[in-house]
Parts: structure tokens; C-alpha cells; sequence
């Protein structure tokens, strides 16, 4: 999607797009978000954007939606003159606009407008680093641009066809430019598919060396890139920013008292994310749907946070991720909270075995959060004293391949060691 198409102004002078956010609260429309923090969020989904001056926001009540303005001719007009006043240059509705109402108001008010679906789409454009997630946000758009070519210019005029004066007519332009959009969308699919292929080839050479996966998730801005830097050691942008990172990354870690593991930091979440993109991403959110555990990272500092995970669920669920896939919620940002809130959180968590308690800022909880996730990976580990023999070197040698020796003490008859492991593999040491 062409930042040109909504004359978003990103030259390197001063000059910002003036922007209005308006938020339609349509009742009856079982809307899980409340109006006041869904204009928020709205509002910093447009700050996101680059070059982007956000001169006002505003909540509309709305009794029924207008099929073909959204908003009653009354709040048309007040909106104009504010919009007038202002000299706004693009309205972004935090929500659903079809491309009747989207060319009417943009005929009414004279201004560009954009929907929620192209206002995140075009923050993934911006944000969009390797080849494939540039591909599949190229992907996005384009589907979603298919649906806008509504008769609205005067370009889209039927063109003449045949080759001889009295050809009948042939295809509108709207036909035309609908063609175009399909024919570059399979040439992306097929440049989409060979990176997937490459993407593949390095998970089967993974896969022989098999480290088990964990899979950070959450709503957008609930600190997953911030946890995934400090358990890694990570520079991965962190910043107070609705998709402030947008392509995964994958790191190992190995665990305290555990095994080595592949940490995968994903694309935050966020509610109505477009279907195009939920379709879009799926190839990326692969790892996530091979995870063997997820940790679904919450804020619980967020006004909304029981909405947000409630998002979250529904957007794993229609990625299909398998239902019996370990996940633990993992509740951060404990330092925004205030004592009595953040003890009562700590004292919600420690009743639940698949709730963690942490704060990725201070570092507190993480060594609880790495157990948890060892023994649910190995079971729980206890420690073992075994002597072996010096014709023993195979069974030697098997121990410290699996990485569970702690002390060894050379005797005369072989070796004394220390070994912590889970059950699993103190069955497989058994079958040697």
C-alpha cells in the first residue's frame, strides 16, 4: 500500500499530516472494548505512523450506522467545520468503513480518510523489514485495496473494446485495475512461497539438532520484546509503541536447571486485527503453531487487560494453534502497578500453575518463569548420585551429552557423579 495513496507526507522536512481520530461507539454491536480506551489505542495506532500530527480525537455515539455515510447528516456537518477550522488532511475511523461511506465522506469533509484495517496495514507497510513480511503485508494490502475500487472517480469509465470502430464495450476501468491486483497477487504468492521454502529448509535443519520452541505472544505493547531481551540478551527494538517490532525473532536460551530452548518473539496482536493480515501472517506465525510451549504475555497494568487476552485467545484459536499445546499467561509490567495491586496480582498468580507473576523492566519473577518452563519442558527435575565404572564411558558419556551432570569426583573403581534430570530422561539413562 503506497504511502502516496493517502498523501501521508514523509519527506525529511517538517512538515506532519494533520490528523483527525474519530471512534464510532455503535450500540448494541457487542463490542467487547469500552469507548474510552479503544480511542486511546486508536490514537496511538496513528501516532505510530511516521510523520503523523495528531490534532484531535473524538468518540461518536452512534444509535444506527448509516449505510451510506456512517455518521447522521448532523455530526457530518459538525465534523466538517472542525475539520475545516483545523485544515485536517486525513480522518482515521477506528473502525469498519466500507468504500461507499469512505468515498462519501471523503467527497464531504474533502479530506483523506483511512479505516482501523488500513491504518494497521499501514504501520505493518512501515514497519515491515525482511523479504517475507514485506511480501505478506504487500499481499495484505492488495487485498485489501481490492475491495475499495468502488465507482468513485471519474477514471473508472468503461474503456472501448475490440480491435475495429464498432467494437462493443469492453472491461471498466474498475475491472481492469481488480485484474491487475490478482495478477500481482500470484506473482507475490510466488515469490511468498520461495521464502517459505528457504524458511522450511532451515527448520528441518533445526529439527536435527531439536530444540524445543517457546513462543512469546500477547497483545501489542505488553512487553514481550522487552522479556525477550532480557532473558536473551537481545537488542530487538523496545519501545512505548503500538507494533514497535513486527518481524519475529529467534534466539536460543539456555534455561536455569534446563535445557537449551528456542526463544521466538512475534508480532504483538491487537483486537479486529484484519483478516487479511491474521491470513497474511500465518506463514510467519508458523512458530508459533510448532511451539511446545507458549507464553502468552499479558500487561495487567492495561485497563483492558482481560479484553486484550481475550483477543489474544481468539486470534490463536483462528490460527489454529493445537489445543493441546502448553501455555502459561505470564503477567507483566508488576512495576506499574501499585504495591497493593501488584501484591494482589503476585497472590492471583501463585493459586494458578500456568500463571506467572513477572516484571521484565526489574528482572523480577524471570528465574521463576525459566523453572517453570524447564520442568514443563523435562518434568520436574530432582538430583541423583550415580558411580560408574571405568568400562562405563558410554553411559559416562550419554549423561554429559544430555547436559545433567552437576559434580564428578574421579575414584578408583570409575567416577561418583551428581546428576540432576527430569523422569523422562532418567528412564532413557535406565534403557541404556
Amino acid at each position: 500500500m503506497s504511502k502516496e495513496q493517502f498523501q501521508i507526507d514523509e519527506t525529511d522536512g517538517p512538515a506532519k499530516t494533520r490528523v483527525w481520530v474519530l471512534h464510532p461507539d455503535i450500540k448494541n454491536n457487542n463490542d467487547r472494548r469500552n469507548a474510552g480506551p479503544a480511542l486511546q489505542e486508536a490514537v496511538a495506532l496513528a501516532e505510530a505512523l511516521p510523520n503523523i500530527e495528531v490534532l484531535g480525537f473524538d468518540v461518536v455515539p452512534l444509535r444506527t450506522v448509516n449505510a451510506g455515510h456512517l455518521f447522521g447528516s448532523g455530526k457530518i456537518n459538525e465534523l466538517r467545520e472542525i475539520l475545516h477550522d483545523k485544515e485536517i488532511e486525513l480522518v482515521l475511523v477506528d473502525g469498519p468503513v466500507s468504500p461507499v461511506q469512505q468515498r462519501n465522506l471523503e467527497k464531504a469533509w474533502n479530506v483523506k480518510l483511512l479505516d482501523r484495517t488500513g491504518l494497521i496495514l499501514e504501520i505493518f507497510s512501515d514497519r515491515a523489514a525482511t523479504r517475507e513480511g514485506v511480501l505478506q503485508v504487500e499481499m495484505a494490502a492488495l487485498n485489501y485495496q481490492r475491495t475499495r475500487l468502488v465507482r468513485a472517480w471519474t477514471h473508472l469509465e468503461r474503456q472501448r473494446g475490440g480491435l475495429g470502430f464498432v467494437g462493443g464495450p469492453g472491461e471498466t476501468q474498475i475491472e481492469a485495475d481488480r485484474r491487475a491486483i490478482d495478477e500481482q497477487l500470484v506473482r507475490l504468492r510466488r515469490q511468498l512461497e520461495k521464502v517459505v521454502k528457504t524458511r522450511a529448509l532451515h527448520r528441518a535443519a533445526r529439527a536435527k539438532v531439536p530444540y524445543p520452541i517457546v513462543a512469546l505472544v500477547g497483545y501489542t505493547n505488553a512487553g514481550k520484546s522487552t522479556l525477550f531481551n532480557r532473558l536473551t540478551g537481545a537488542d530487538v527494538l523496545v519501545k512505548d509503541m503500538l507494533f514497535a517490532t513486527l518481524d519475529p525473532t529467534m534466539r536460543s536460551l539456555e534455561l536455569l536447571d534446563g535445557p537449551e530452548i528456542i526463544l521466538s518473539d512475534t508480532v504483538g496482536f491487537i483486537s479486529d486485527l484484519p483478516t487479511e493480515l491474521v491470513a497474511a501472517f500465518r506463514a510467519t506465525l508458523e512458530e508459533v503453531l510448532a511451539a511446545d510451549i507458549i507464553l502468552h504475555v499479558r500487561d495487567v497494568s492495561h485497563a483492558e487487560t482481560e479484553e486484550q487476552a481475550h483477543d489474544v485467545r481468539d486470534i490463536l484459536k483462528s490460527l489454529g494453534v493445537p489445543e493441546e499445546t502448553r501455555t502459561f499467561e505470564v503477567w507483566n509490567k508488576l512495576d506499574l502497578l501499585s504495591d497493593d495491586a501488584a501484591n494482589a496480582m503476585r497472590e492471583r498468580a501463585a493459586r494458578d500453575e500456568n500463571v506467572l507473576a513477572i516484571s521484565a523492566i526489574t528482572g523480577e519473577g524471570l528465574d521463576a518463569l525459566q523453572t517453570t518452563v524447564a520442568e514443563a519442558l523435562q518434568g520436574a527435575l530432582r538430583t541423583a548420585e550415580l558411580s560408574l565404572g571405568f568400562a562405563d564411558g558410554r553411559k559416562r558419556a550419554w549423561l554429559f551429552s544430555h547436559d545433567v551432570v552437576m559434580s564428578e569426583t574421579q575414584t578408583e573403581e570409575g567416577f561418583d557423579l551428581t546428576v540432576r534430570w527430569s523422569a523422562d530422561v532418567e528412564r532413557a539413562y535406565q534403557r541404556l
